[in-house]
């Protein structure tokens, strides 16, 4: 993958990964929570993250991935707040949003940000695994294949048989479905989304099981909420990490130019109601400016997700940390 060669992963793991101790006991109400029981969500813009020609200087999204993490888990260095998420025992999947390509996927220099600071926590660079439903979605994007040693860039397989757990019946992708795999690490795109009204955390996860055309009805409600409430995606996401450096502000989940602006931000939550939620915000007050209706109004998963104890979606009980 650009900008890190499999020498980089190698290396920065022999340097990061020795004697730290395994990391155990995550949960999202511990992670990403204040004392008051409000959920955090870190925001951070930077005005060089994206330049005029709509290039990503990698150098500076590390940076802004790195003080996200480090504020949400209120560790002073970077590296320390990733030890605390993530440790040599745990395996990982990182999942990407790259089904409609460049313009309206998620940018490589904020994955390679995650990856390092998963191999700076001590995470083997062959049990992190970066995915998507297809290769050729990966490919599009940007993204070198990699299914041998090293961190691995993968289509998923599905699972021959159906889960099903109240709305949602699907084959899930084999990846999730895996006993050995300990945290899922989800890295969406914020744009919106003709149906659900937008996709960051919760619909990313459309690419997590094989048929989701069965799964739209209603505005996606409760669909995405049962699948966010399996126990392989619910229970495994320590992180999330929103890539918010160019959305889509009408028309998606495509890519649409005359809709995407550079907004420059990444976001870092562990709550994905909650994260959604101030993406939500974010999108209706860029539409606010161009006499475009709201959004909210078909975002209604937002507020079954929060019923059903997945977190937060009042924005009143929400803390947004600006850096």
């Amino acid at each position: 993958m650009s900008g890190i060669d499999r020498r980089h992963f190698l290396g920065t793991v022999a340097a990061a990964g020795a004697g730290i101790a395994a990391v155990a006991g995550h949960s999202r109400t511990a992670v990403g929570q204040t004392e008051a029981n409000r959920a955090r969500v870190v925001r951070f813009r930077r005005g060089d993250s994206v330049d005029d020609s709509d290039r990503v200087n990698g150098a500076v999204v590390k940076e802004m991935v790195d003080r996200s993490v480090a504020r949400l888990t209120g560790r002073e260095d970077a590296t320390e707040a990733w030890r605390s998420l993530f440790g040599p025992a745990d395996v990982v999947t990182v999942k990407l949003n790259c089904l409609f390509g460049p313009g309206a996927c998620t940018h490589r220099e904020v994955t390679e940000a995650v990856v390092v600071g998963l191999l700076a926590a001590g995470v083997s660079a062959d049990k992190i695994t970066v995915w998507d439903r297809a290769t050729g979605d990966l490919i599009k994007c940007g993204y070198e294949l990699n299914d041998g040693p090293g961190v691995k860039y993968t289509a998923t397989d599905w699972d021959a048989a159906n889960t099903q757990s109240g709305s949602f019946n699907g084959p899930l992708a084999t990846v999730l479905s895996n006993p050995e795999v300990t945290a899922v690490v989800n890295v969406p795109v914020l744009k919106t989304h003709s149906i659900s009204g937008m996709t960051l955390a919760h619909k990313n996860h459309y690419g997590s099981f094989k048929n989701p055309g069965e799964h739209h009805g209603n505005n996606c409600d409760p669909y995405l909420t049962d699948l966010n409430a399996l126990p392989g995606i619910k229970d495994r996401t320590r992180l999330i990490i929103a890539d918010a450096l160019r959305p889509v502000g009408e028309g998606g989940p495509s890519a649409q130019p005359q809709h995407t602006w550079t907004y420059g931000a990444v976001l870092a939550a562990a709550d994905p109601v909650a994260i959604d939620s101030v993406g939500v915000e974010i999108l209706d007050e860029w539409r606010a400016g161009r006499n475009m209706p709201p959004i909210r109004p078909k975002a209604r998963f937002l507020e079954t997700s929060a019923q059903a104890g997945l977190g937060v979606a009042d924005l009143s009980q929400i803390e947004l940390i600006d850096l």
